[in-house]
């Protein structure tokens, strides 16, 4: 399943899964091997108990004295300090590998997310993004640094105490794992379904965050429109399908550990009542017929723990598969693209049409020269704003070809992209952090002085400098709050900073009152002077001031020429410029 076709992020494969789990651990290899060894000698030093018992059962049945118990006794005591330092040692080890390796998912996914193309992102919706780059990231954090190191010691626990029953007494040993066959049928079982199980609670889960976040970005639309009936019951429908998928796991659980529970008691009570036979026959020793009772009694707390974590591995192996599979997820465009020729942008023979809907373009042809500044205007749903996506590279085109310099804008490496062309729209984001943070973001080796220079362009140095620490002052939760107008300053300061060759902005300055959206526009005219601006204006002045004017009609391009020859046209832009100036056209 891929993202471009179904809407939705792959998710990886249990072989894929397997891969990266390799990947991670060899990329740590010395940690990894530290933390096995750590805990072999824990286990190892765990045997020593249960045995040093069975001495001294067998001593004292043969008349030993109390300073021979005594020797005994303070060996069981050595050695059980020093399984508690070593099993300390080792999960201490275990959870330095896990938080470095976590480091890594982390550093990955985000790594990935960037290099995702805005319109899969889109399509597959903000939701299941965030879900996976926090509660599962933050699942898989917890298998790395607790889940994983406690399976390493209580596996190698289990599998050296079966070891030391059967060297102890080979036939108390077979009976032993005789009677743990019950836990094999029932682990079967159970991984059978459960990966199946934690992938549609994810899944769901991600529906879920995707509807809210959803209707909280979109409050105000979903109050004009009066769909705040349908948007409660698409709540309760993703609710209800995240409540049966919890459901669903919690029965898988509800049958797995009862079943394992009652096979703990088999093997201790089957070696019980065999040595005992064997023991009145002169086959083993009292002594032996202890330790093996007490190996395999102390046999349940590892395999409790076991069985427990590969509970937890079921959910976190989902959740490391829908982490993983954003490696599966298209990319913006191949390292090592061609470069372009120049500067210039060929729209030729564009048409677009949206998975769900009709088609938008129908056969755009169009020439941006280098350094011009263009409008481009038209009724609602005229076509602008997909064809300002199409000219960023955020979309492809249904058919026809969107070049800069020779060079499809879709097949550009991202950040040769984002060198060449950026889309500002009315959507802004007020990063975490300081304001000299959310600037050094569009560049980061950029100077204060360079970074005052961007806000003054924009306008904006006026109210940073209020600010009670300027460039240092803390924005977003818990710093001070920006609205709306300062926040898109800032996002068009970014812009500045980021230099591209060509800038397109659709409504980037909606946010802004008429006087500083003029203001705005002019300062960032002056400050990319010799670049390529194309404004989707939905204010004319926009294009009174453009070099030329692009007019947009029912997905097609219907006329092309500076303000003052399209309004002497007298055709569809005359039209928009006298209604937007309230008065009527001249008669001709």
């Amino acid at each position: 399943m891929t993202a471009g076709t179904s809407g939705h992020l792959p998710v990886a494969e249990p072989a894929a899964v397997r891969r990266a789990a390799v990947r991670l651990v060899r990329a740590d290899g010395r940690a990894f091997a530290a933390v096995l060894v750590l805990n072999a000698l824990a286990a190892g030093a765990g045997l020593a108990g249960p045995w040093l018992l069975g001495r001294i059962v067998d001593g004292v049945g043969a008349g030993g004295g109390v300073r021979a118990v005594d020797r005994l006794a303070l060996g069981i005591l050595l050695c059980s300090l020093a399984q508690l330092l070593l099993a300390r040692w080792a999960r201490y080890v275990g959870h330095r590998f896990g938080e470095r390796t976590l480091a890594r998912v982390r550093e990955e996914f985000v790594d990935r997310t960037l290099a995702l193309p805005a319109s899969v992102v889109e399509r597959a919706g903000t939701g299941d993004l965030t879900a996976r780059g926090t509660a599962d990231v933050a699942a898989v954090g917890t298998t790395l640094r607790d889940v994983g190191p406690d399976l390493l010691i209580h596996t190698l626990e289990a599998l050296f105490l079966l070891g030391a029953v059967f060297v102890l007494a080979p036939l108390l040993g077979a009976f032993g794992v005789l009677g743990l066959t019950g836990i094999w049928f029932a682990l079967r079982w159970y991984l059978r379904r459960a990966r199946d199980g934690y992938l549609a609670e994810g899944a769901a889960t991600s529906e879920v965050a995707e509807i809210l976040a959803a209707t909280a970005s979109g409050a105000r639309t979903v109050e004009a429109f009066g769909l705040q009936e349908r948007r409660i019951g698409a709540s309760r429908e993703a609710l209800e399908t995240s409540r049966r998928t919890r459901l669903y796991t919690l029965y898988l659980r509800t049958v797995f550990f009862p079943v394992v529970e009652v096979s703990y008691i088999v093997p201790v009570a089957g070696v019980l009542l065999i040595g005992g036979a064997l023991h009145a026959r002169g086959a083993v020793s009292l002594g032996a017929v202890v330790t093996a009772a007490l190996y395999l009694r102390q046999l349940g707390e590892p395999l409790d723990q076991i069985l427990m974590r590969v509970e937890q591995l079921q959910s976190s192996g989902a959740s490391f598969a829908r982490v993983e599979g954003l490696a599966r997820a298209p990319r913006s465009g191949p390292a090592g693209s061609a470069a372009p020729a120049d500067d210039r942008i060929d729209v030729t023979g564009v048409r677009y049409a949206y998975e769900r809907g009709g088609e938008v373009l129908r056969g755009v042809d169009l020439t941006v020269r280098p350094g011009e500044r263009l409008a481009v205007v038209g009724p609602s749903g005229a076509g602008k704003t997909t064809l300002s996506r199409l000219l960023a590279g955020v979309d492809a085109p249904s058919a026809g070809t969107v070049t800069v310099g020779g060079v499809p804008v879709v097949g550009l490496e991202p950040e040769r992209l984002r060198r060449q062309v950026v889309l500002v729209t009315q959507e802004h984001h007020v990063f975490l952090g300081t304001v000299r943070d959310n600037l050094l973001i569009a560049e980061p080796s950029a100077t204060d002085d360079a970074l005052w220079a961007a806000l003054t362009a924009v306008g904006a140095d006026g109210w940073v400098r209020e600010l009670p620490d300027g460039l240092g002052t803390v924005l977003g939760s818990g710093g001070c709050a920006t609205d709306g107008s300062q926040a898109q300053q800032l996002a068009l300061a970014r812009v500045v900073l980021a230099d591209p060759h060509t800038l397109i902005l659709d409504e980037a300055t909606a946010l802004l009152d008429p006087t500083t959206a003029r203001h705005t526009e002019r300062a960032l005219a002056a400050v990319l002077e010799g670049r390529t601006v194309i404004a989707i204006a939905h204010r004319l002045h926009t294009a009174h001031d453009a070099d030329r004017v692009a007019v947009m009609e029912d997905g097609r391009l219907t006329e092309l020429g500076t303000h003052e020859s399209l309004v002497a046209a007298g055709g569809a832009y005359a039209a928009l410029w006298h209604s937007w100036h309230g008065d009527e056209p001249s008669p001709s």
